[in-house]
């Protein structure tokens, strides 16, 4: 799978994992140890079986939910790396909350080309706090 496509997959997987379903997520993920990711609902951890779990819980906390608009901000690339800065503005119940929150989260994603396909190594994600959800980081489409 080219790159482009890669994350095209990963941004289309965010909707699947918004409704509580980590597997399109995860598939698109390196099963190799260094692998490693840092999110709101838990430690940072490494290794695809601790990633693996940490997927399983954050998904688990999110119900009816989507993503609705990522912006990118950064992308870095060498020839088998690829490194991400985006915002991912979400909308979902989260936990046992009956009501569609929507939030914004920063996220740096790297990929590493592995046999020939691209794969996520890397995620760190968490919450902005802001006044203006948009905030003043926001660059113009297109």
């Amino acid at each position: 799978m080219d790159l482009d496509k890669t994350i095209d997959a990963y941004h289309a997987a965010a909707g699947a994992f918004a409704r509580g379903d980590p597997e399109p997520v995860k598939a698109l993920w390196s099963r190799r140890d260094d692998v490693t990711l840092a999110n709101p609902f838990g430690p940072a951890v490494r290794g695809w079986t601790a990633v693996s779990e940490a997927l399983d819980h954050a998904s688990s906390r999110f119900r009816n939910g989507e993503m609705n608009e990522v912006d990118r901000l950064a992308t870095y690339t060498a020839t088998d790396l690829l490194t991400m800065l985006e915002r991912e503005w979400w909308k979902a119940k989260v936990g046992g909350d009956d009501h569609v929150s929507a939030f914004e989260l920063r996220v740096t994603s790297t990929f590493r080309l592995e046999d020939e396909a691209w794969k996520l190594v890397h995620r760190h994600a968490d919450p902005i706090a802001t006044s203006d959800p948009r905030g003043p980081l926001r660059s113009s489409p297109g």
